[in-house]
């Protein structure tokens, strides 16, 4: 039998919004919890007691980040029957070049890079579970025949790679016109 998880106070739920607020504009690297209480209204002390540790803290950030990224996929997915992958990629990609949606991708970038460096503690496992979350939506994108065919994990692995570098290159420069016209002439190669 398994434990029971207890589910998160108002008060818990109250700081991680804040928290989160807060590390979508001052990001992950060198969070030190005083300044972070203090710009949430809370005390260092309270927050470990809450998350049980620092890392405690980053693992519910994280989640949290994750949460909104998987907000635009999950409405893929309730499309009702496969969108199909270059449809899906299009789809994605109005959604990451957003302006208002920078923060949380930088966000996110910053946890996919520190997972790949860092893969113990609180980043343990986002990079790899990013990659998963994602491919498991592109897959759902797919006509069934696409999906399970011999190219279907190939094709989406591709439509994935182009998507996450393509949203590298974004962050890096902000160069929305440039980026979006190299996705968009992707799209052509993948939809054919």
């Amino acid at each position: 039998m398994s434990p029971r998880v207890a589910a998160p106070s108002a008060r818990q739920t109250e700081l991680l919004e804040a928290a989160y607020r807060y590390v979508l504009v001052h990001g992950l690297a060198g969070l030190s919890l005083r300044p972070l209480a203090t710009a949430v209204g809370s005390s260092p002390r309270v927050l470990l007691f809450l998350f049980g540790t620092k890392d405690g803290l980053v693992r519910a950030l994280l989640a949290r980040a994750r949460t909104d990224e998987l907000a635009i996929l999950d409405d893929l997915r309730r499309a009702g029957r496969p969108v199909g992958l270059a449809p899906a990629v299009e789809r994605v990609w109005t959604w990451l070049a957003a302006a208002e949606h920078r923060p949380l991708l930088r966000l996110w970038g910053e946890a996919y890079g520190r997972s790949l460096v860092e893969p113990g503690g609180a980043w343990a496992g986002f990079a790899r579970a990013t990659v998963d979350d994602w491919l498991d939506v592109l897959a759902a994108c797919q006509p069934r025949a696409e999906r399970d065919g011999e190219d279907g994990a190939t094709r989406r692995t591709l439509a994935l790679a182009v998507l996450r570098g393509a949203l590298l290159d974004l962050l890096a420069t902000d160069d929305e016109q440039r980026v979006t016209a190299a996705v968009r002439h992707q799209l052509v190669l993948l939809g054919g």
